[in-house]
């Protein structure tokens, strides 16, 4: 079917400044969604106030309105520009609750401007817990015990159905704000009182905790036709009790068996059907007790998401353009893949790589803020890494955190895994608390000799991620007693994702020894293509990661190229402006004739899209 010819302007709302839990990733999504919009010849009006965004530079938008995201600014653009339809899609929890605020006293109907990707019903449904909850039930699927509250009064009676600790999540706000854990009366009274207060319609969902469970997530995407993909699969290394946008998160999943797989590939369908999102995509999240199996859907955000962004640049399937295409009236089989040029968006992606999220925190900032871990997201940014195992691209994103470690590296300090003492009861106390040094901290207790089961019962860190880390510290023991390296064993330790750096550490050496020795034989990365099809048709964008294999795959054009190297993760004092500089640069470089080349571990970026360089 072709696109929607009733509709001639399209208004697009952004997030507005980044603030955690809503970073560059909807730059992203609304960069990749403006454009894909007006290549279908519909004029787009964009209404953002960040001006370090891709987004708001004036070719990407017919009329672009450095204005602030509310639903009073936004109507008097409406008012002045009278588009057709509104996308609200692409501009996170923002733009989500100012679309609802215009639906509700009722903007979009005086003006005529209709709702697009997702309509109001399912936004309400899939923002509001109670609606949420009662979706889910007629679906005959398991959510946590607990209930809605609208006072403080109520949320108390909940107490006696939930207990402590009790997991406490406001509707409509974004990265867990004013949610928490509550593990006694006094902290739930604040926790409470402080979801009520970010929670736009004054109402929170109390439930029972879900702490030590496994957390999953899936990207899944419908057209009008009821034609339904699931674009990735996400699994967080953090149990539940851990925000996901603080979590370690890992694409494809790597625990769930093939029956728990479709399991919640069918829950996850039934679900985008039953909430309503009948044109765009949708991030839902489930957890699985690791005892029994038992599966519970946790929520679904009915928009492009942080997890969004890292899926799209994990499978190369951009899902905030096709979600922009899906949304003015295409089907997913008529929308051509534009990495392989010869797919439709109805094949849904297939990996033969591993690819891990690390977030990036900024705690050095504050050294009195709690460092702890909780539902409430306190990261400022993440870094990504694609690997052809877990091992190697476990530590290739946690080398590009840029905070010191060479890769899978305990602190030179106790001081720098956050530990007061050298004592296995110190550390057997810390490996409890969720920090974002407890990763470093397990690597300390199998150093002391404790097994995975230990670890296990600490952390609840699912058993096969603690043994693929466990088989590091055997590999680093291997290459640690060798009498002298050679090609194999270099090659050996660079598959499982181990930088020069550590390699010299363990031997005592230099750095720039073990590289010259490296390359003196031979043992250089090749780099590996990002496809969407595991390989399976050929790949017309070069789109790449780098693996110590044997055959690269990228090919060269010949023409004069030039490096251009990003920013890395967010961090405070470093955030989107950075992206707007490589990708201008590399705009004016292309122009020129020059082949660009970017280099960059951010996935929420436009510099890693597909298409900038």
């Amino acid at each position: 079917m072709p696109r929607r010819t009733d509709l001639h302007r399209i208004l697009v709302i952004g997030s507005g400044p980044i603030i955690i839990g809503q970073a560059a990733e909807f730059d992203y999504s609304g960069t990749q969604a403006t454009k894909a919009l007006r290549e279908e010849g519909y004029e787009v009006i964009l209404v953002n106030s960040n001006p370090a965004t891709i987004m708001t530079d004036p070719e990407i938008a017919d009329r672009t309105y450095i204005e602030p995201v509310t639903p009073a600014f936004v109507e008097l653009i409406i008012e002045r520009e009278r588009p057709d339809a509104l996308l609200p899609t692409m501009g996170g929890q923002t733009a989500l609750n100012v679309a609802m605020a215009l639906a509700e006293n009722g903007v979009l109907e005086k003006y005529g401007v209709e709702l697009i990707g997702a309509n109001a019903r399912a936004i309400a449904i899939a923002e509001d817990r109670k609606l949420f909850g009662e979706a889910m039930e007629r679906l005959g699927l398991g959510v946590a015990k607990g209930g809605i509250a609208n006072d403080f009064d109520e949320a108390l009676a909940l107490l006696d159905t939930t207990g402590f600790p009790a997991i406490v999540r406001p509707s409509f706000t974004m990265g867990g704000t004013g949610g928490g854990i509550a593990y006694n009366r006094e902290e739930f009274e604040a926790i409470v009182r402080h979801g009520f207060r970010e929670s736009p319609t004054h109402q929170i969902l109390l439930e029972r905790s879900l702490i030590g469970w496994k957390e999953f997530e899936l990207e899944v995407m419908r057209d009008q036709f009821d034609n339904v993909v699931i674009v990735c699969s996400i699994e967080n290394l953090d149990p539940m009790g851990v925000h996901t946008g603080d979590s370690i998160t890992v694409a494809p999943a790597m625990t769930l068996t093939d029956r728990e797989y479709q399991t919640m590939r069918d829950a996850a369908v039934a679900i985008i059907r039953e909430v309503g999102v009948d044109a765009g995509g949708c991030n839902i999240q489930f957890a699985i007790n690791p005892r029994d199996g038992e599966m519970i859907v946790i929520e679904m955000n009915p928009r492009v998401s942080r997890s969004s962004a890292l899926a799209s640049k994990a499978t190369g399937f951009p899902i905030a353009r096709i979600g922009a295409k899906l949304a003015v009236g295409y089907r997913l089989d008529e929308i051509p893949n534009d990495i392989t040029k010869t797919t439709p968006a109805s094949f849904e992606p297939v990996l033969d790589y591993v690819v891990v999220k690390v977030p990036r925190f900024a705690f050095e900032k504050f050294p009195s803020a709690n460092p702890q871990l909780t539902t409430q997201m306190k990261s400022v940014g993440e870094a990504m890494a694609i690997g052809r195992t877990f091992k190697e691209a476990f530590q290739k994103a946690l080398r590009a955190l840029e905070t010191g470690r060479p890769g899978w590296s305990v602190g030179q300090r106790l001081i720098d895994d956050r530990l007061a003492d050298d004592t296995l009861e110190a550390l057997r106390g810390a490996l409890r608390q969720p920090t974002p040094e407890r990763i470093y901290q397990v690597k300390r207790g199998f150093q002391l000799g404790m097994t995975v089961d230990e670890l296990y019962e600490l952390t609840a860190i699912d058993r096969w991620f603690l043994a693929q880390m466990h088989e590091l510290i055997e590999a680093e023991r291997w290459f640690t007693g060798l009498e002298s390296m050679d090609a194999n064993s270099l090659r050996r330790m660079k598959q499982l994702g181990f930088s020069d750096r550590q390699l010299a550490d363990l031997r005592d050496g230099l750095e720039t020894d073990v590289r010259a020795l490296r390359w003196s034989l031979g043992v250089r990365p090749a780099y590996k293509m990002v496809d969407t099809c595991a390989g399976e048709f050929p790949s017309a964008t070069p789109y790449l990661y780098g693996s110590y294999d044997e055959e690269s795959e990228g090919p060269r054009s010949g023409r004069p190229s030039v490096v251009i190297l990003g920013s890395g993760p967010i961090r405070i004092g470093q955030g989107v402006e950075f992206d707007y500089c490589c990708v201008r640069a590399a705009m004016a470089l292309r122009e020129r004739g020059y082949e660009t080349i970017m280099i960059n571990s951010n996935p929420e970026t436009v510099s890693t899209d597909f298409d900038t360089s």
